[in-house]
């Protein structure tokens, strides 16, 4: 299946895609594409349904982030070995671990915030990972039977704020608007091998970024058993992967975004995104 939420900001309704790529609304079958509805029982209830006979969606309505209720952003940093050769870094031997805040979290296609002073924001395409049950020291072997779906993310990223500002990277990863994600959660049937998906992220028309989660150092059923041995992952919390090589800081001079550039992305069977870079309001 192909899940998504739609609708103003804040008040976004469920839906799912249907075999001819028909937007469906699941209002009233389900209360959202949410920490709720992402177990087991209640993500075979929607695959039982018969997407007929459910209301279609106005075309032009607005995507929100595939998932709502979003608890926790875990992020894995350098988990790409060229991506890591390109930020001059050396390949790490774990995971490195660190957290955008929820607030961040945004729809695929909402304008990026660029924040006062800001002169350094990058961009990075990333597979994320829906937990859909509640996971706590599980083997890698039995990793994936946790996971609800899949989608795609720009791990929005201000490299002055993480790097230059002393300390953790979640202050320049945390922005509003700087975690987009969807359009769909995919569901696992539909996207077989989480190890398999070719990633892309063009800025203004031109190829910034081309990889594929094949070169990932650390595998998604590694990261949350790995994971799971720190915390207890919970439904409804994201975990973003890691980005190829390509990104703004890599490249000689460093490129970064400013107001009024487009940022597009997509990834095999897990749709596309776009986004405005613009001032952010202060209000």
């Amino acid at each position: 299946m192909k899940l998504f939420r739609h609708g103003p900001e804040g008040a976004e309704r469920p839906g799912l895609v249907d075999a001819g790529g028909v937007w469906r609304d699941l209002t009233g079958v389900v209360a959202d594409v949410a920490p709720a509805a992402l177990g087991p029982d209640s993500m075979a209830r929607l695959a039982a349904l018969d997407p007929a006979a459910l209301p279609v969606v106005p075309v032009g309505s607005r995507l929100g982030a595939c998932v709502g209720g979003v608890g926790n952003v875990v992020c894995i940093g350098l988990n790409y070995a060229d991506h890591a050769a390109e930020a001059g870094l050396k390949a790490p031997g774990q995971p490195i671990v660190f957290s955008k805040h929820s607030g961040a979290v945004g729809g695929p296609n909402d304008d990026v915030w660029l924040a006062p002073g800001s002169v350094k924001l990058d961009w990075e395409v990333e597979l994320g990972v829906v937990i859909g049950q509640r996971a706590f020291h599980v083997a890698e072997a039995d990793a994936l039977r946790h996971v609800a779906g899949y989608c795609l993310a720009n791990d929005v990223s201000e490299r002055a704020y993480q790097i230059e500002y002393e300390g953790q990277w979640t202050k320049g990863k945390s922005y509003p608007t700087h975690c987009p994600l969807g359009p769909w959660l995919v569901t696992p049937d539909e996207l077989v091998d989480p190890q398999a998906v070719d990633l892309w992220l063009d800025v203004n028309g031109q190829r910034r970024q081309t990889g594929s989660t094949r070169t990932m150092i650390f595998g998604v059923a590694f990261i949350v058993s790995y994971l799971s041995r720190f915390m207890a992952l919970q439904p409804g919390d994201v975990i973003l992967t890691g980005t190829p090589p390509g990104v703004g800081m890599g490249m000689k001079p460093p490129v970064y975004l400013k107001a009024g550039d487009v940022v597009t992305l997509g990834g095999r069977g897990l749709g596309e995104q776009r986004q405005r870079v613009v001032p952010a309001p202060m209000v």
